[in-house]
């Protein structure tokens, strides 16, 4: 049996992601992004949920995306109520889960050819 590796069809793959980096392809992160499937925004100015507002999601939601998964560290953290209006006020969903768990979900939707992003927010090694 002959085996051929699939390739994606979009430019973006979150290989690995804790509370303090990401692995995007081969590149190593260690600030808070968002990513699409063919868009990375680096330097993503969030280092904690506490501080997260809803204008902090106008780069996620200015991809027109039809679910925003926001990875919030370590753990899963809700966060206010505000920010999870500015998504669904729009008719787009949002899924909070730890970044490990939003790295394993992103890809899945980013292979299914669904309109995914995701913001990450990635702890200060400070």
């Amino acid at each position: 049996m002959q085996l051929s590796r699939e390739l994606p069809d979009y430019i973006y793959s979150l290989r690995q992601a804790d509370g303090h980096q990401a692995k995007v392809n081969d590149r190593v992160l260690g600030r808070s992004f968002i990513l699409s499937p063919n868009t990375l925004i680096e330097d993503w100015p969030v280092t904690s949920v506490a501080e997260l507002s809803a204008e902090h999601l106008a780069p996620a939601l200015e991809q027109n995306p039809a679910l925003v998964i926001l990875g919030t560290g370590e753990r899963q953290i809700f966060p206010p109520a505000a920010v999870m209006a500015a998504c669904l006020t729009r008719g787009i969903g949002i899924e909070v889960m730890n970044n490990a768990s939003a790295a394993r979900t992103f890809n899945v939707l980013a292979g299914e050819n669904r309109r995914v992003v995701m913001a990450i927010i990635l702890e200060s090694a400070s």
